[in-house]
């Protein structure tokens, strides 16, 4: 599974960052967690307010800090799909 958290290091992404590690943690599953701190690939992937979240390509989330239960919860959603 590819994660990936679009942001420009304000304490709102480095947060969403921290507790994606947590729940990948926890959920004990194999992903890869980065960053995308670049504006214009935040910008042409349609993001226009940080944090975003984006799983395997699809963007989750954007604007807000979502809680660990709301992230485990999509990670859930996204490996019942495979």
């Amino acid at each position: 599974m590819k994660i990936e958290i679009l942001g420009v290091r304000c304490a709102k992404c480095n947060l969403l960052f921290k507790r994606v590690e947590e729940v990948v943690k926890e959920i004990g599953i194999d992903a890869e967690i980065s960053k995308v701190e670049d504006m214009m690939e935040i910008m042409k992937r349609g993001i226009m307010m940080t944090p975003g979240l984006v799983i395997n390509g699809e963007i989750k989330t954007y604007g807000r800090v979502i809680s660990e239960r709301e992230i485990k919860e999509l990670i859930e959603e996204e490996m019942v799909r495979k």
